[in-house]
């Protein structure tokens, strides 16, 4: 498995994660949460979305190296946008992105 999509999982079992483009974006105006990653094969237009909510509460977006047939496998839900709560989970999963 992807030891990015290892580290999401992680954040799902402490429930540190929202998922999904809706759940993401009304999240992302709360406090504590760290930074959105994306799928790699994630539509233009969802992304350009998220970036520019991101943008709005100043939070970090990155593009990983999976895409969400691969996150379907690791988490059981085919999404392609991911919000960790956590600050150490979410510099984790980042570092681990090529």
């Amino acid at each position: 498995m992807n030891k990015t999509l290892s580290v999401i999982a992680l954040s799902k079992r402490a429930g540190k994660l929202v998922t999904g483009f809706e759940a993401v974006c009304d999240g992302l105006s709360a406090k504590g949460y760290c930074g959105v990653i994306l799928a790699f094969d994630i539509s233009q237009k969802t992304e350009k979305e998220v970036r520019f909510f991101a943008g709005k509460y100043n939070r970090s977006v990155v593009k990983a190296d999976f895409t969400m047939d691969e996150a379907l496998d690791a988490l059981g839900k085919r999404t392609g946008v991911f919000l960790i709560n956590d600050e150490g989970l979410f510099k984790s999963a980042v570092k681990h992105i090529a």
